[in-house]
């Protein structure tokens, strides 16, 4: 494992046509970019490279926007074939005179272990959770979704269970596990944010079902439980509602739904009081997640083609009210709009900041950030928008 250093230049966009450029840790190129639609996105910086990892994806950024935990396959040596399985590996995110870079990425997991879905704990910065194998995943992964050729896939190993782990220490650090056994697949995790429940998805029906677990208490619900895979959920940012994805309907497609919590008297989480569908068309809708204004979603899409998922944003609040114009499902926008993949988009603490998958660089699906809402005025007349 060794560490690079990436720095971009973070320049105002062109209304045609914007140019980027990275040094070290990689072959320098410049090329076009049209990656925002309607102006939500500045220029995009790519933060990971194909001369590191032969892939990186799911990506979040720390509460107080120091670091970055992703997934990723790590390139390997010379005559050997790179791993199937994903590790888990943290950043430390930078932004100094206009230009984003991340340095001293580590590996957070075990060799031979299969990992996903990470999370910064809300309130303990000292803590991550993820799910985690913790040990080679074995035989009897069950295969995941899948589209035509397989292409679009992935696998639930059993052994895969929700694990935490302090990051102010040694690395790689020692995993505790949180939730779950080895008997079945438990991943796709999120904790609220006062730190008080963990939201999670389980195949211990058969099923992927929504889960949440009260840490305060110990009390489990079964929240969404619909036939069908349900599953990629997170906490809004009131920590009021869910949003996930789900294939109930059987017909090999993916919608977007957001659910509104149902709390006992001491104040766990127990159900939902409503579910609203934000997606109900032929296309494959998933891993949505919340702009931290509360009123709006993004998700990534195959509504421009299945060989170029994009990112889409979505308004999610109920109507009514003054300054509450917006309904579930209204105001939707195309977000990037470039060639190849894109998704699996989140954000920071101030929504400021758009981090997400992309196949744009030329080296294969890496990490990615952008300035999110830019003034398209202001960037005409020469301002940068700077996102801190």
């Amino acid at each position: 494992m060794y560490t690079i250093a990436i720095i971009l230049a973070l320049i105002c966009p062109d209304p045609v046509a914007q140019e980027y450029s990275h040094q070290g840790g990689g072959t320098a190129h410049a090329a076009a970019s049209s990656s925002a639609a309607g102006g939500a996105l500045g220029v995009p910086v790519q933060l990971t490279f194909g001369d590191q990892f032969v892939k990186a994806g799911e990506s979040y950024i720390s509460p107080d926007g120091a670091k970055v935990i992703f997934q990723a396959v790590e390139v390997p040596a010379e005559g050997e074939e790179p791993e199937e399985i994903y590790a888990m590996y943290l950043g430390d995110l930078h932004h100094q005179n206009g230009s984003w870079r991340m340095d001293n990425i580590r590996k957070l997991t075990p060799d031979g272990s299969a990992n996903t879905c990470g999370w910064f704990h809300p309130t303990d910065p000292r803590k991550v959770i993820f799910a985690s194998t913790v040990t080679e995943p074995g035989g009897g992964d069950v295969p995941g979704y899948q589209r035509g050729s397989g292409k679009y896939k992935w696998s639930y190993p059993p052994r895969m269970r929700i694990v935490e782990t302090r990051i102010d220490g040694e690395f790689p650090p020692t995993l505790t596990p949180l939730e779950g056994d080895t008997d079945f697949y438990q991943a796709e995790c999120s904790i609220s944010p006062d730190g008080r429940h963990l939201l999670y998805t389980s195949h211990e029906t058969g099923d992927g079902d929504i889960y949440i677990r009260d840490m305060k208490t110990g009390e489990r619900h079964l929240v969404v439980g619909a036939p069908g895979y349900d599953g990629g959920p997170f906490f809004s940012p009131d920590g009021k509602r869910i949003t996930y994805r789900s294939d109930r309907n059987g017909d090999n497609l993916l919608q977007v739904f957001v659910g509104e919590l149902a709390f006992n008297d001491a104040g766990t989480m127990i159900g939902l009081d409503e579910e609203i569908q934000l997606t109900n068309n032929e296309h494959v809708n998933w891993a949505p997640f919340w702009h931290p204004d509360n009123s709006r979603l993004v998700y990534a899409t195959s509504e421009a083609g299945h060989d170029n998922y994009e990112v889409y944003e979505v308004q999610a609040q109920k109507g009514g009210g003054v300054g509450k114009p917006a309904r579930y499902g209204t105001g939707k926008r195309r977000i990037t709009e470039i060639a190849g993949f894109d998704g699996l988009p989140a954000f920071n603490a101030e929504g400021t900041l758009m981090i997400w998958t992309s196949q744009q660089g030329g080296d294969g699906s890496q990490l990615w950030i952008a300035p999110f809402g830019i003034d398209q005025a202001k960037a005409a007349a020469g301002e940068c928008p700077v996102a801190h």
